[in-house]
């Protein structure tokens, strides 16, 4: 749960000034200086603009977000789903889905080596190499994805992200790139990945739509402050993908320093115990929607 930049990077937060906030119609606000970094002109392939998903706001009024075409494409899967009381087979249901349609099972058929590692290297492997290393080529593909999908763009991998015609932002790219030549139709699986933990999260939380989580991390300075909001409590502008844990104590795991956040449903990207065979079930660990969250520093 610790990728961040450099402290040089990022306001430290004891002592930090308020920044000046603008509204939330200009899809701005001052990030120690800078702005949100989300272009009002890009594109994404979902219902809302990304200056919306990316708001403190959102999490305070959250929205559904709808990936275009996932569910229509996929409506047996979802109708199937919706008629079966068991998680774990629901989970079992989604799986046997993800081998079939994206013919992850028959990676030992196929003629040649890259074919044969295409088909292998499945959204499971995408997630486990996040666990290792956010990043990772794995996490590049991971972010990219909700660049693509969303609209967001990170603001970190393997070091700070500024322009995109810097060296930093053509090592991101370049990771993006080989880890999509590794795999068959990545961004498909993970649009169903994001459909599936929606779907789950609603239906075992029928009449919530945000929840509690924390995060672990070494220090104080890994992300920009937005603005100050009290002694402990900050809105802070992080990655377009982070982790989280639904469980507070696992949370000291990964650090000194804990975070805890009420985040929107539809920010929730993965949930690992939702998942029948993901490696990240162990830590109960949710990957979530970055940009401006409220957070508040617990103490042990």
């Amino acid at each position: 749960m610790q990728e961040r930049p450099p402290g040089r990077h990022g306001a430290a937060l004891r002592g930090a000034r308020p920044a000046a906030r603008a509204s939330a119609g200009a899809g701005r606000c001052a990030f120690v200086g800078q702005g949100l970094h989300v272009n009002r002109t890009s594109f994404n392939r979902c219902n809302l603009p990304p200056w919306v998903i990316a708001s403190r706001e959102f999490d305070e009024h959250p929205r559904e977000i709808v990936l275009q075409g996932v569910r229509e494409a996929n409506r047996f899967l979802f109708d199937l789903l919706a008629r079966i009381d068991d998680p774990d087979e629901r989970a079992r249901r989604f799986d046997d889905w993800m081998d079939v349609r994206f013919q992850l099972h028959q990676w030992q058929a196929q003629e040649t080596a890259a074919s044969r590692r295409s088909l292998r290297n499945g959204y499971l492997r995408f997630l486990r190499g996040w666990g290792m290393d956010a990043s990772s080529v794995e996490g590049a593909v991971l972010k990219g994805w909700v660049e693509s999908r969303l609209g967001i763009p990170p603001t970190f991998h393997r070091e700070p992200l500024g322009a995109r015609d810097q060296p930093a932002w053509a090592r991101y790219v370049a990771d993006r790139t080989r880890g999509h030549a590794r795999t068959s139709a990545i961004d498909a699986q993970l649009d169903l990945v994001y459909e599936f933990t929606q779907a789950e999260l609603r239906r075992r939380h029928p009449d919530r739509t945000t929840l509690v989580l924390w995060r672990g991390q070494n220090d104080l300075a890994a992300h920009e402050v937005v603005e100050t909001v009290g002694p402990r409590e900050w809105v802070l502008r992080m990655n377009n993908l982070c982790s989280f844990t639904d469980d507070r104590e696992r949370a000291w795991e990964f650090g000194d320093v804990v975070l805890e956040a009420r985040i929107a449903i539809p920010r929730i990207f993965f949930a690992g115990h939702l998942f029948p065979r993901s490696i990240l079930k162990g830590e109960r660990e949710l990957l979530v929607v970055g940009g401006e969250l409220r957070v508040r520093r617990i103490l042990g």
